[in-house]
């Protein structure tokens, strides 16, 4: 095996592969190859989207788009006007893989199975003769004069320029840190809150449509559904508010409060509602006439917290118990205690600051000829698709730069 190749890339994933066909089918005069080191690639792509890979989000505006990023949002935005949502769908559906947009603007194979996605990437890789070579684990990169020299735990490579394409890997961070780059220390995102609440124990599986909920003494909100799980609270509401605030969440130890709005009205105008439905419903019991489109075994939790009895009827509570059930309904306070991980989709904040990459081309301000593409910099998005679009992006336009000089 020839161990000189013209471009190296390490890491297998989606960013990688995508790099290394965009490199191979423009330049087929190059040596071009993925270094992976696991005895597979593509693992995030298969088990994304509960299987169905979760390819991008029918979000075609840049300035839109780049919001869904809590990291890169400013860097991303230069980008995403080279490569975004539509020229993803348009490269899948030039190599016969069509998708479709979920209701909620996700965007997923017509097959709904990710093997679509990672069945086209391997072939593409075989079609521009990409060598893939498996089981290499990068132990050492060092820069020579005219390039690098990549040590692997099957033998030495020499390449005259690399696309580090790792993500979230901590041996690959400590390897660029001793090359003179910054690392941002990682941090999870993209997580559930643990809560244990007498209001939510017993009711998993309810969801509240729109929701707002602020983290107690910050300035971090979010809203959209919020579902209520065996352990606490899940859905974009929540999953939102975990990315945003990923670093001062890991400050606090995953320790706070969250103040929860259920209804999206101010507790006065909530207020001024349930004194309508005291006149309106004055014979029917509270527990019986579920208010503001609520789950009813929400609604029921929360009359009860108001400490408002199972049987009592509207023409019997009393101006405290309705001040009481106004404040469940836009200002519930729960203590979160811990974080679960959302699905197998771990996502981390953290990586090569971004302050030392070039987002015209996603090369390395400090080394030459090494450059970036995916969750390997400091980039994270909230779910729904938006991850993969930062790898596509971020490969595309290095593969595209990587071969001009």
């Amino acid at each position: 095996m020839n161990n000189h190749k013209d471009i190296i890339i390490i890491g297998g994933g989606a960013a990688g592969f995508f790099a290394a066909i965009n490199i191979a089918e423009q330049h087929p005069d190059l040596s071009v190859a993925i270094l992976e080191r696991g005895k597979e690639g593509l693992q995030k792509v298969k088990i994304s989207g509960g299987g169905r890979c979760n390819v991008t989000h029918a979000e075609f505006i840049p300035s839109e788009l780049v919001l869904n990023y809590p990291r890169g949002e400013k860097e991303l935005l230069g980008p995403f006007h080279r490569f975004m949502t539509g020229d993803t769908i348009a490269w899948f559906e030039e190599r016969g893989v069509e998708l479709k947009i979920e209701e909620d603007g996700r965007m997923f194979p017509v097959s709904n199975s990710s093997q679509t996605i990672i069945d086209c990437f391997l072939n593409e890789a075989e079609k521009h003769r990409v060598e893939v070579l498996y089981n290499h684990a990068v132990k050492s990169i060092d820069t020579l004069t005219d390039g690098f020299k990549i040590e692997t735990s099957q033998g030495v490579f020499q390449s005259k320029k690399v696309l580090m394409a790792t993500g979230s890997n901590p041996k690959i961070w400590k390897l660029l840190e001793d090359l003179g780059h910054t690392i941002i220390q990682p941090v999870p995102s993209l997580f559930t809150f643990d809560i244990k609440d007498k209001r939510i124990k017993d009711i998993p599986g309810v969801v509240a449509k729109q929701v707002e909920v602020k983290v107690v003494g910050t300035d971090l909100e979010s809203n959209g559904p919020l579902l209520i799980t065996h352990v606490g609270m899940s859905a974009p509401a929540i999953l939102k508010l975990s990315a945003f605030g990923a670093v001062e969440l890991a400050k606090r130890n995953y320790n706070f409060q969250i103040e929860v709005n259920f209804i999206s009205l101010d507790t006065e105008s909530c207020l001024e509602e349930l004194k309508n439905c005291k006149q309106e419903y004055a014979k029917k019991t509270l527990i019986n006439s579920t208010q503001f489109d609520l789950p009813k075994r929400l609604w029921k939790q929360l009359i009860l917290a108001a400490n408002i009895r199972e049987n009592e009827r509207w023409a019997d509570i009393n101006k405290q118990q309705l001040e009481d059930l106004a404040e469940q309904l836009t200002k519930a306070i729960f203590q979160v205690t811990g974080k679960s991980t959302f699905k197998e989709e771990f996502v981390t904040a953290g990586g090569v600051d971004l302050k030392e990459v070039n987002f015209k081309t996603f090369e390395s301000k400090l080394i030459s000829n090494l450059y970036f593409a995916g969750e390997i910099i400091n980039v994270d998005a909230v779910t729904g698709g938006f991850n993969f679009q930062n790898a596509w992006t971020g490969a595309y336009i290095a593969s595209a730069s990587i071969i001009l000089d």
